[in-house]
């Protein structure tokens, strides 16, 4: 456990460091995305890597958070920080209700259930236009403010997502490595193995469920207060399937993994503007090569290459 400290503070300072490198500008805007994206990854990290539980519809849970905090500000007149919250209960309290019918399922029963839902909810932000302005999306969400200051350019949203996402890698990493973490991974490996040594495969499977929609719930609202502005294209199918490929190309359970394929998965349609229309394409291409080629994502798959390398020159040199 002392490692995995040592690792993290070297990250966080990494991660804190990192502005001072760039003068704002529109990558620093990118750099908050992949804040919030790392939290989504390691959301469906925790239910997929972890429990081995698939989910296509975590889009759903992320937008969730987002219009529920967005309307309850915009609409109502909340305090950002309570309708925050709110929404995290709400999502958190329906995905546990979702879940114990939904996780009896299994295999790409599970993956079409989870998948439905999140189409369903995106129909429900498309046609409830009273409420959540349909297609043409919701604007007016407030910026985040906290002590007087306003959370309103890229260098100050960046401090504020980055330093709840790295509460949210503490966390992830705290649970890993308990007595809950190494439960998920028996129920991974084998349910009826984990029944019986005593764990309760069902109601783990539903709590991890409903935790992984929590913190998809709280990327959301950060993104709805940081946007000012959501529409129901942002939470659709093909945000879903990018969420599952930055999972399995940076590391299932591995949680810096989920930061390493968000990262790069934010940061790639930069570099791929031009191919904009196929990018669900590239997606599933890098995900049939990951999983041919590195099974474990790029957090185990990179360090084996490396050793791989060295070991095949060190063995050229005693040759």
């Amino acid at each position: 456990m002392k490692r995995e400290l040592l690792k993290f503070l070297a990250f966080s300072v990494f991660v804190l460091l990192l502005p001072l490198l760039f003068e704002g500008g529109y990558l620093m805007n990118v750099l908050v995305f992949v804040g919030i994206n790392t939290m989504l990854a390691i959301a469906l990290n925790l239910l997929l890597g972890y429990a081995g539980q698939i989910s296509l519809g975590h889009a759903g849970f992320f937008g969730l958070g987002a219009y529920l905090s967005g309307v309850l500000t915009a609409t109502y007149g909340w305090n950002p920080w309570q309708a925050m919250p709110v929404a995290a209960i709400v999502v958190g309290c329906m995905a546990y209700l979702i879940g114990f019918p939904v996780l009896k399922l299994k295999g790409h029963y599970l993956a079409m259930a989870t998948l439905g839902l999140g189409i369903i909810i995106y129909i429900v932000f498309n046609e409830t236009i009273d409420l959540t302005g349909g297609p043409s999306g919701l604007s007016g969400i407030p910026n985040l403010e906290a002590g007087g200051v306003v959370f309103d350019s890229d260098v100050k949203n960046y401090y504020l997502i980055w330093g709840i996402t790295l509460a949210v890698i503490l966390f992830a990493i705290n649970l890993a490595n308990s007595r809950v973490g190494r439960a998920l991974r028996a129920v991974h490996d084998s349910e009826v193995a984990a029944q019986v040594v005593g764990v309760n495969a069902r109601l783990l499977k539903v709590q991890i469920f409903a935790l992984s929609a929590v913190i998809s719930s709280l990327a959301g609202s950060l993104y709805a207060h940081t946007m000012t502005f959501i529409s129901p294209a942002s939470f659709g199918f093909n945000f879903s399937v990018e969420l599952l490929t930055m999972v399995v190309i940076g590391g299932l359970g591995s949680v810096y993994g989920s930061f390493l394929g968000a990262a790069l998965l934010t940061l790639l349609p930069e570099f791929l503007r031009a191919a904009q229309d196929y990018d669900i394409i590239i997606y599933g291409g890098l995900l049939v090569v990951m999983v041919m080629f590195m099974p474990g994502g790029l957090v185990r798959g990179v360090p084996d290459l490396f050793r791989r390398i060295f070991k095949s020159r060190g063995g050229a040199g005693h040759a």
